[in-house]
């Protein structure tokens, strides 16, 4: 049933781009994640990107990371921001063609699994997660920190209920104790805590190697096809991210990045506060785009193929990240 739904959602509509793909010099479709506050939307929401791109840009907001993928293989979307890993390699893994151009958000803490307060489970006694129904969203980062967390604890995934749900769903079933965990992030995750508590934390998770990051992608067609329009796209977003990074900005930033994430400010802040956004030059380093993004992506892949969630994976993801249109914006930012 999961692999079924994996690859069904990974094949959707995977295609070669179609004729509204050329319409992308006069406006293209970006798809990102509301109750995900980041820097880029305040650049959003004052126009910077029409501005210094030139072109009409539809903001499309999704639920899931695998619904992005579907988009963006059915020719309805060209970027998409702030994607999570995991549906990204399950996508390329299947045979989609679209490539990682950029690290958008790194945040271990603020994507996880919330057992229900009545079990009173702790990490302690996770083995007594045998047999429980899980809301998970199927083929997303949150899936793949779930898989990785029930691996650690010995529990074994093929006793238990996993049911395919967005993180909002998965919280309003869980608030009606319809589920004994349910796993995701950003807002749904803070209501998701009201009602349980977690197993692992940010920092235990990194110590197990369960590392959490979103990316910007985009269909390998496009890339090639508007190299100068994508590169003045993620140049924007790095300039947000720069302004953000400082700190002097914050107060002035916030209050219109909440809004645009559908947000309470307040709540907006306690999200962001767990996120880290990497440098540019931070993004090209080994420890990202140089290379340790695609080790990391082949050891998701290989969790999923054990967990019998894909039916294989790549013999290498280095053909899943082109760093030019960053280093474009890199040189761009220094000339």
């Amino acid at each position: 049933m999961i692999k079924k739904k994996l690859l069904s959602s990974a094949f959707a509509g995977i295609a070669a781009l179609t004729a509204s793909q050329a319409a992308a010099l006069d406006e293209i479709t970006v798809a990102y994640f509301l109750e995900w506050p980041m820097p880029f939307q305040y650049a959003k929401a004052n126009g910077t990107y029409e501005e210094e791109l030139g072109v009409k840009i539809n903001w499309v907001s999704f639920d899931t990371g695998t619904a992005m993928s579907a988009a963006m293989a059915s020719g309805d979307v060209q970027i998409a921001v702030s994607q999570g890993v995991p549906p990204f390699v399950v996508t390329t893994s299947a045979g989609q063609d679209i490539q990682i151009v950029d690290v958008a958000v790194s945040y271990s803490d603020n994507d996880n699994c919330v057992v229900a307060e009545a079990l009173e489970i702790d990490k302690d006694s996770a083995g007594e997660l045998n047999g429980k129904k899980v809301g998970v969203p199927i083929g997303t980062a949150a899936h793949y920190g779930f898989l990785s967390q029930m691996s650690h604890f010995g529990v074994d995934v093929g006793s238990m209920e996993i049911v395919d749900m967005a993180p909002a769903d998965g919280a309003a079933a869980f608030a009606q104790g319809n589920l004994d965990m349910v796993c995701g992030w950003g807002g749904a995750l803070r209501r998701m805590v009201e009602h349980g508590n977690i197993l692992l934390t940010g920092a235990e998770k990194e110590e197990l190697g369960i590392l959490v990051f979103d990316v910007t992608s985009a269909p390998s067609s496009f890339i090639e096809e508007e190299p100068e329009l994508l590169s003045k796209f993620l140049k924007v977003t790095a300039d947000a991210n720069a302004q953000w990074n400082a700190g002097d900005s914050k107060d002035e930033m916030l209050p219109v990045i909440a809004k645009d994430a559908g947000m309470d400010p307040a709540d907006a802040e306690a999200t962001i506060a767990t996120f880290t956004f990497p440098s540019v030059d931070e993004q090209l380093s080994d420890k990202w785009l140089g290379g340790g993004a695609q080790s990391f992506m082949k050891g998701v892949a290989n969790v999923f193929v054990d967990a019998g969630s894909i039916e294989s994976a790549l013999d290498s993801y280095d053909g899943a990240v082109n760093a030019g249109p960053l280093t474009a914006a890199q040189s761009a930012a220094t000339n």
